[in-house]
């Protein structure tokens, strides 16, 4: 294609062929000179197929659509200018910075626009200016110098030296391409001037927009003076707020930007709100008006009259109490929990007999996974009520409660006061979760800040940092949940009522996971009753072997892990309507190997060994006590990770032992050449609590008198130093231990006997209980073969093995 080029001479010859390079929002007139960034690959190579092969000469074209990344030929105007590469400069990440000079226009047949080629090249027409009338054309240039001259009086980034060069040339089309890269123009504008060839009509349009950009400077110096009068020594800050309102003003539209405020004052008057909070936001909408509208001051009070507005300071929710259809709900959702569901039907009762009562604060006390939140919910349901809930574990700073003063940066009001702004009336349920996970450090005591809220002399005017207003939660039903209660301070126990939820039973977890856990889960798996049947069986085993808990949380997840495993198994074998059955005999190819082991009774009755009965986070267990004597200096040994408590109770109950030494027919020295060592099971396992007392003292009187202890009895009940024994908790629990490892009595304090009535029917069944005052009562019921008459003789008892034991065998194996 060097048939015809000649690239000798900076003339326009009649045809040429050329590289093409597109442009996006630029248009090059001949004789500017423009500096471009080029990325993309297509122009790239063509700026290098220029200075290599062309005498750096090429072709540059807008696009019509400058988002158009690879444009077509029809994306192209047909005008563009034939330029000069003066410099190309290679950046670091891959683009080049390149100075076009801009020789002449020149059109392109776009049908002839091949982009398949490395380098798309085109046959270039020069384009000539037609011939004009030379006074008007003299007409055209002098108007148009005296507007440049306008402009570049207005226009202060114009500079000298451009208007002089301009002022310099005498023909209007030259003129006209030596304006139109100054003027800010769309480029679609700057094509229209680019394809006129007629020289006159090309600077009459240069001359109309250049005219405009004079109006619009002009415009623009006017709006800089009025606002530049308006504003006082003091706001010149605002100056860009003030632009903005004579921007308005000449535009034509609201003369006042702060209007939204009329309508923010409107809205304030026809809220249902107290007087004084009323009165506080329209004092402070009046100061809206009087501050700049872009200040950082009028932003925080527009916010703080926003969250006045949308609190429900008196929208209560009408709902209509049923106390029948309440017992209903709560019965629907939760199994057993009758202290709870009793207090809140109490509570429907009171609140249907008057017109208002203050809102009760209960607190839900008990391990994990037994319901707490659950149950809050529920009671929402049945009382119609919206549910709220708001944890507060790990809040260590008091404004979380009562909200930061609007002094500081960022303030926001409390926890209490965001949750009450996402309901839509003031009589929610309101759910405090994890009240016992608060922490205090030097930011405050969010405990402390909790008096307010949950004292019901004091929340009817309950007054939040950020709002400085008192605000009502007297309507509100607050719930709180904790896990123990050592770690709520004892002032904020006394603002609420605790009910304890200590755990399940396994009969009631039986029932749980029968008409609760397992449908629910069937649902969520997409499984029918049709497809799968788990026996009670199945379901004991589940909580027995493989869950060590005193909620359900753990037992749902096992009940999941069956229904993923039943549908794995149901789609694999490609027949969904099979009916898989799930049984005690086949859990473990569902489970796997059981996770959890429970105490379970010695085989036979053992010398030193008795089987007592503790209270744990997840149940009742069986807790064995060992006791082993041996040759030594008098020295005690106790050992199985025993806590403080604990280990007191093993001294307390040796004591008893030594104390009444002449009754068992024991030497009074008898410690002295024996060393005792006391081990509970389980050593990892840490042990604490005084109701071990009385099984420690009867492994002792076990061992020393070398009596077996029965197997099928377990005890419970502390001890005193002088045999007393004393009431103890968990009850419940630890008679569903006996029960679960078939023992047959259980010996409890006699104080604990009004506690029998709370235990279920079924634990009770087939089981012995004895109630003991004094240790004496305990050991003729726990060693096999006694009488309190032979226990208690005095010397001349009947245990000549024992003191054999005691004084002849111990002094020969010393010996």
């Amino acid at each position: 294609m060097d048939q015809v080029n000649n690239f000798d001479q900076d003339n326009s010859p009649e045809e040429i062929f050329l590289p093409l390079m597109t442009l996006r929002e630029v248009v090059m007139f001949p004789g500017s000179i423009v500096p471009l960034f080029v990325g993309r690959e297509k122009s790239i190579k063509a700026i290098e197929s220029a200075l290599a092969d062309y005498d750096k000469k090429i072709f540059l074209v807008a696009q019509k659509d400058p988002k158009i990344e690879k444009p077509s030929k029809d994306d192209l105007f047909a005008c563009g200018c034939v330029s000069r590469v003066l410099q190309m400069f290679r950046l670091p990440d891959g683009t080049i910075k390149v100075l076009f000079e801009g020789l002449y226009r020149a059109r392109i047949e776009l049908e002839e626009v091949d982009f398949s080629s490395r380098v798309p090249l085109v046959r270039v027409i020069a384009l000539q200016d037609i011939e004009v009338d030379d006074l008007e054309a003299e007409a055209l240039v002098r108007a148009t110098h005296e507007a440049i001259e306008e402009y570049g009086r207005i226009n202060a980034k114009m500079a000298k030296e451009t208007i002089l060069s301009m002022s310099s040339i005498n023909q209007p089309g030259p003129l006209a391409d030596a304006l139109m890269p100054h003027l800010k123009l769309d480029f679609q504008k700057k094509q229209e001037v680019l394809e006129e060839i007629d020289p006159n009509k090309r600077l009459e349009k240069a001359y109309a927009y250049l005219q405009g950009e004079i109006e619009v400077f002009s415009l623009e110096k006017k709006i800089k003076t009025r606002v530049k009068k308006q504003m006082e020594k003091n706001q010149r800050e605002y100056y860009l707020s003030e632009q903005l309102k004579a921007i308005h003003k000449e535009m034509g539209r609201e003369t006042d930007p702060k209007a939204e405020l009329d309508e923010l004052e409107e809205k304030v008057k026809k809220k249902n709100m107290p007087e004084a909070a009323k009165e506080k936001a329209l004092e402070e909408i009046k100061k809206l008006r009087m501050m700049p509208s872009n200040s950082a001051e009028y932003t925080v009070v527009h916010n703080y009259v926003d969250w006045i507005l949308a609190l429900p300071w008196n929208e209560l929710k009408k709902t209509e109490i049923d106390i029948r259809s309440a017992e209903k709900v709560l019965n629907e959702d939760h199994f057993g929990l009758e202290k709870p569901k009793e207090r809140i039907l109490e509570y429907l009762a009171v609140q249907s007999l008057v017109d208002k009562i203050k809102g009760p604060i209960l607190c839900l006390v008990g391990p994990p996974g037994v319901g707490k939140t659950s149950l809050a919910k529920s009671v929402a349901r049945a009382m119609q009520r919206d549910f709220v809930r708001l944890s507060l574990g790990g809040v260590r700073d008091e404004a979380e409660i009562r909200g930061h003063r609007r002094t500081y940066v960022g303030a926001l009001p409390g926890k209490i006061i965001q949750s009450l702004k996402r309901t839509k009336y003031n009589n929610p349920v309101f759910c405090l979760d994890e009240i016992d996970k608060m922490s205090t450090d030097f930011r405050g005591d969010p405990s402390a800040a909790l008096l307010e809220v949950l004292d019901p002399e004091q929340n009817y005017a309950f007054n939040d940092h950020y709002l400085d207003l008192d605000y009502d939660l007297s309507n509100i039903f607050f719930i709180t949940t904790a896990n123990s209660l050592h770690s709520i301070p004892l002032p904020l126990q006394d603002r609420m009522e605790i009910i304890k939820l200590p755990g399940y039973l396994e009969t009631e977890k039986k029932e749980i996971a029968r008409h609760f856990l397992w449908p629910k889960q069937l649902k969520q798996h997409g499984l029918t009753k049709d497809n799968v049947f788990i026996s009670d069986g199945a379901i004991l085993e589940i909580i027995r072997r493989y869950t060590r808990e005193a909620g359900v949380r753990n037992l749902e997840r096992e009940i999941a892990s069956i229904c993923r495993k039943v549908a794995k198994r149901l789609v694999q074998g490609g027949d969904v309507s099979k009916k898989v059955q799930v049984s005690k005999s086949n859990i473990g190819t569902y489970l796997g190997v059981p996770k959890v082991r429970h105490g379970e009774r010695e085989e036979k009755p053992l010398v030193g060994v008795t089987t007592g009965l503790a209270w744990t986070e997840v149940g009742g267990e069986l807790l064995l006590v060992e006791v082993a004597l041996m040759p030594g200096t008098g020295k005690v040994e106790i050992t199985g990770k025993l806590g403080e408590v604990m280990q007191e109770s093993a001294r307390a109950a040796l004591s008893y032992v030594r104390s009444r030494s002449d009754m068992f027919g024991l030497r009074p020295d008898f410690y002295k050449e024996i060393d005792i060592h006391v081990h509970v099971p389980e050593g990892a396992t840490p042990k604490d609590g005084p109701s071990a007392g009385i099984t420690l003292a009867t492994s002792l009187v076990s061992a020393l008198l070398n009596l077996p202890v029965r197997n099928d009895l377990a005890m419970t009940g502390e001890i005193t130093l002088r045999g007393r024994v004393l009431p103890i908790g968990g009850l419940r629990e630890k008679l569903l231990a006996a029960r679960r490892a078939m023992i047959s009595e259980v010996i409890i304090p006699e104080d604990n006997e009004r506690e029998l009535k709370e235990v279920p029917e079924n634990v009770l069944k087939g089981l012995k209980i004895t109630k003991v005052r004094h240790m004496d009562e305990v050991l003729p019921q726990a060693l096999l073969g006694t009488t309190p008459d032979h226990l208690f003789c005095g010397r001349e008892n009947i245990f000549p093995l024992a003191q054999k034991l005691l004084k002849e065998e111990f002094r020969t194996q010393a010996q």
